[in-house]
């Protein structure tokens, strides 16, 4: 396979050979070619496997019932933080949680186009470049600078989560996840040649927009508002000053020549998804952090174990963006902590533009997907996390005091004081039936049991040798030292609002080997991923223990290592790779795929997770060629599905000379949001 060149020369960023159904440019720019690395955790921690045999003898308890009977207990879906508000829903015992889908799903294509089902219809609502403050410019691909890309939509857009202000117009909050700059600037040849103003650019096109949108007369069309005041519309990029809080704020970790009280870092980077809290801020998630500095090999000997376990770049590679060119904070030989103060959540009001972003240190830093949030049945605030890496952990963090409708200022204070936890799961089959063929346990389910062991509260840590800052800032090795379960790439967790079951996409691992294979990871070298569900106990969020279960193991259908919830598999769509989840108000989870390994386009899928349609999976949507499909959100009346499609036209051997794809508008593609709604105004799928 040829590496893909620009301007007639060979890019030296994709020389590294890269795994999956990504293309190398996705691979690169995205997260520095991550499967070309060795795995980071290198831990003895047991494999899902290893604990089969431990099953806990309070199983029967946690299981009995636990399926089939669940409470909401006021959990966060769709576009509606208001649902946090209201009473517990109900169970799925009595509640129909989930089904009542009629459209004819989307066959598997390689189409350079949004592709909807019949009888839909879909426009762009922002795309890259696309004026957001109002003395913005308008966007203009051969004249770009990073002036103006401040004040535009920024590039790869990702999480996306809508804020209501009356029936008709809301905010949109969407993150810019990472820049691929081979397909943003012509000739381009890596960080080391860029020009400072490309290097400038780049950063300004991080971080995340928010944007004023208005529904499109009385149909599911929204679109960007472009005339008037938009006083809340608001770019927020690498560049923007923030503020630390919570228990590590201030952390000698944390300090550097700059800021050396630790309190004030500088920017946010590879947001990848998020959250909505119940008091309506957005919470957005740093990802792939380590490849944006040079030299960590240089950093203090004390602290070259835990850049290490980060991944974070030795040297200064050729396929590095080189941002150390331009701001020397990125050159960890000169600012060993710069690192450290990356990869966190961060809160952010969409509601008031003059509002310093936080990065919330108690809850803890890692390769964050998501953060999305919840209430326990007490009123704690519940926040479910994945580390988006093979073989990394599932967290929950669960706040020390209660939510209180209405009393913002108290609220705000929640996610700074409570008790980080990291899941370890347990098992119930013998190794004997369990050979990676995909064949159920006698059973009839891949299930078992699981405990949520507590890593910090405050500045209590529960993890010897480490105090409490060392745990949230160098998380990662604190979950190892408690011996948590390894993950095959937790991405996106999201809890239904319907039955309160809590989902969990676990993209794919190919580097899991048959004798890693075991009930909750039933296959070898899993590239196309599977989907988990944890029900805590007594089905309350708040609980430290739960039981889990897989309704999902995704591939193709044809294929007998797959499992969709006992549906009849010559019904269902094939589907590869899950990464972002969302549920509508019915209960029915929506699936997006990031790195489809069937040779199709990634698309957005939806299944109901109980009565007689469970595991009924239909392909609801495919993006462009070269996309990823990001979001998804379904509005909280259900007339109107947002994604964002990232990437489209990131395929080995594109460049601005040769795009491989046109979406949206016929020239060079442009990450962007688009939504979908049916033609004559019914809900979503009905």
């Amino acid at each position: 396979m040829a590496n893909p060149t620009a301007g007639g020369r060979l890019l030296p960023l994709l020389s590294t050979p890269h795994k999956g159904g990504r293309s190398a440019l996705t691979c690169q720019f995205r997260c520095g070619n991550a499967c070309a690395h060795d795995v980071a955790n290198t831990t003895g921690n047991t494999y899902f496997g290893d604990v089969v045999k431990e099953a806990l003898s309070r199983r029967g308890v946690l299981r009995a019932g636990a399926l089939g009977a669940l409470v909401a207990g006021a959990g966060i879906a769709g576009a509606a933080p208001a649902l946090a508000d209201q009473p517990a829903a109900k169970s799925a015992g009595k509640g129909h949680g989930g089904g009542d889908l009629r459209f004819t799903p989307v066959a598997p294509n390689t189409d350079d186009a949004l592709t909807i089902p019949k009888g839909y219809r879909s426009s762009v609502v922002v795309r890259w470049g696309d004026p957001v403050l109002p003395d913005a410019p308008a966007f203009d691909f051969e004249d770009q600078s990073a002036e103006a890309q401040a004040k535009q939509f920024g590039y790869n857009c990702d999480y996306v989560t809508l804020l209501p202000m009356g029936r008709d117009r809301a905010l949109l909050w969407v993150n810019h996840e990472y820049t691929d700059e081979s397909l943003m600037f012509r000739d381009y040849t890596g960080g080391a040649e860029a020009t400072e103003e490309q290097i400038q650019i780049a950063l300004a096109a991080h971080g995340g927009s928010v944007v004023e949108i208005e529904r499109a007369g009385h149909t599911g069309e929204w679109k960007l508002v472009t005339e008037g005041r938009r006083r809340y519309n608001r770019r927020i990029t690498a560049q923007t000053p923030m503020a630390f809080s919570g228990p590590a704020a201030g952390s000698d970790l944390l300090r550097t020549a700059a800021d050396p009280k630790g309190r004030k870092p500088v920017g946010m980077l590879n947001n990848c998804s998020g959250g909505t809290t119940p008091w309506g801020t957005v919470l957005t998630a740093e990802e792939n952090i380590d490849q944006y500095f040079v030299n960590g090999d240089k950093v203090p000997a004390a602290q070259k174990p835990y850049i290490d376990r980060y991944t974070i770049t030795t040297g200064t590679p050729e396929d590095n963006r080189r941002f150390d060119r331009v701001e020397e904070r990125f050159d960890l030989a000169k600012h060993p902590n710069e690192a450290n103060r990356f990869g966190w959540v961060v809160e952010i009001d969409p509601f008031d533009p003059d509002s310093t972003p936080v990065k919330r240190t108690a809850l803890g830093r890692f390769k964050h997907e998501a953060a999305n949030t919840t209430l326990a049945r007490d009123g704690r605030v519940v926040v479910y996390m994945g580390d988006d890496s093979r073989f990394e952990y599932i967290y929950k963090f669960v706040s020390k005091d209660r939510y209180r409708h209405g009393n913002d200022r108290h609220n705000r204070s929640l996610l700074d004081e409570g008790t980080l936890y990291v899941a370890k799961f347990t098992g119930d089959s013998p190794d004997s039936e369990l050979d990676g063929s995909g064949k159920l346990p006698s059973d009839g389910e891949f299930d078992g049991s699981g405990e949520w062991i507590p890593l910090v509260s405050g500045n209590r840590s529960y993890v010897d040798g480490m105090s409490a800052d060392e745990v949230l800032v160098y998380t990662r090795v604190a979950a190892d030292k408690v011996g948590a379960t390894k993950m095959d790439r937790p991405e996106d967790i999201e809890r239904n609002p319907v039955t309160g079951g809590v989902y969990v996409a676990l993209t794919n691992n190919t580097n899991r080997t048959p004798a890693q294979v075991n009930e909750a990871n039933p296959r070898p070298s899993n590239k196309h991923g599977h989907v988990l569900e944890i029900v805590e106990r007594r089905d309350d969020a708040g609980s430290k223990t739960f039981a889990w279960s897989i309704p999902l193991v995704c591939g193709d259908p044809k294929d007998a290592a797959t499992y969709f919830a006992g549906f009849d598999k010559s019904k269902v769509s094939p589907i590869s790779c899950p990464d972002n989840l969302t549920f509508d108000k019915d209960g029915n989870l929506w699936i997006s795929t990031d790195g489809n390994e069937l040779g199709s386009n990634d698309g957005l899928f939806v299944m109901p997770v109980r009565g007689k349609d469970r595991g009924h999976l239909r392909q609801f949507l495919t993006v462009p060629v070269g996309a990823e499909t990001c979001g998804p959100l379904v509005t909280s009346d259900q007339r109107s599905v947002f994604v964002a499609v990232q990437h489209p036209g990131e395929t080995d051997g594109a460049s601005p000379d040769k795009p491989s794809s046109h979406w949206p508008d016929g020239d060079q593609p442009r990450p962007s949001v688009a939504v979908v709604w049916h033609g004559q105004g019914r809900k979503i799928g009905a």
